[in-house]
């Protein structure tokens, strides 16, 4: 129940792309824990999920895979990918110092509570106005 809430919270036009899509960059296998794709923004969403508490390199590691997709899946006339990093706990502190001056659209939440970076680069996807607990 508190999956379908947060997924209808993400908009209409929603598609599950699927689970655990691989990227291979490198030789190495790396792999996003949940993709969709809103079909009226046509943007792919990416959703990772982290147990433990928020971590700068859950930001790098996501904006690699925005990066990835923007690149290698989307088609013309596709928006720039969306990351959204799901965890038990977030410092607000280190979410805005590891956020700061990337270009990707990427958002770190608390799964408990609502807590969205850089809501001001969404301003046509109006985001999240909970995120329910996975």
């Amino acid at each position: 129940m508190k999956i379908e809430k947060f997924l209808l919270e993400l908009g209409r036009g929603l598609m599950f792309v699927g689970s655990q899509q691989r990227i291979t960059l490198g030789n190495i296998h790396y792999y996003v824990d949940m993709v969709f794709l809103n079909k009226i923004l046509k943007a792919y969403v990416l959703i990772d999920l982290k147990m433990g508490s928020l971590k700068p390199e859950n930001i790098g590691q996501m904006n690699m895979y925005v990066n990835y997709y923007a690149n290698e899946v989307n088609d013309e006339g596709d928006e720039k990918p969306i990351g959204i990093i799901l965890c038990a706990d977030t410092s607000e502190i280190v979410a805005e110092y590891a956020l700061g001056g990337l270009e990707n659209q990427i958002f770190a939440s608390n799964m408990y509570t609502t807590f969205l970076i850089r809501m001001s680069k969404l301003n046509r996807f109006k985001m999240l106005s909970k995120i329910w607990m996975i």
